[in-house]
């Protein structure tokens, strides 16, 4: 169940780098500005530090859930657990958090949390 789980947690952590990448690195690429629902390049450019501070928050937690995984398989799994829960807990939430952003952003919080969620019961079970 473990290797499962960790299947989950470890998608997580990728899709939370992707994330991470679209608001630091490529927020005012039209295509990404795009995605997150915003109507113009000069939006893009008004936005970009709000965007790059919350790419980081996304990078830490992939980094904290990758680090809990290394922790588990390596030692001390008590600590790496310990490490994949929280993290998972906090992409799901911040998933909740997206919903009350405002409206149509349910899709997207669906997208960044049913993974961490999946992988974070999983991991109570293994």
């Amino acid at each position: 169940m473990a290797i499962i789980a960790s299947a989950f947690i470890a998608l997580a952590a990728v899709l939370h780098v992707y994330i991470f990448l679209m608001e630091s690195a490529w927020w005012t690429r039209p295509k990404t500005w795009r995605r997150f629902g915003l109507a113009s390049q000069t939006e893009a450019e008004t936005t970009r530090v709000l965007a790059y501070n919350q790419g980081f928050y996304n990078l830490f937690l992939a980094v904290g859930a990758v680090l809990g995984l290394f922790l588990y398989f390596g030692g001390p799994e008590q600590a790496g657990a310990a490490l994949i829960l929280f993290s998972s807990a906090s992409m799901f939430v911040a998933a909740i958090v997206l919903t009350t952003s405002g409206p149509g952003r349910v899709r997207s919080a669906l997208t960044q949390g049913t993974l961490p969620l999946i992988g974070f019961i999983l991991f109570l079970s293994a």
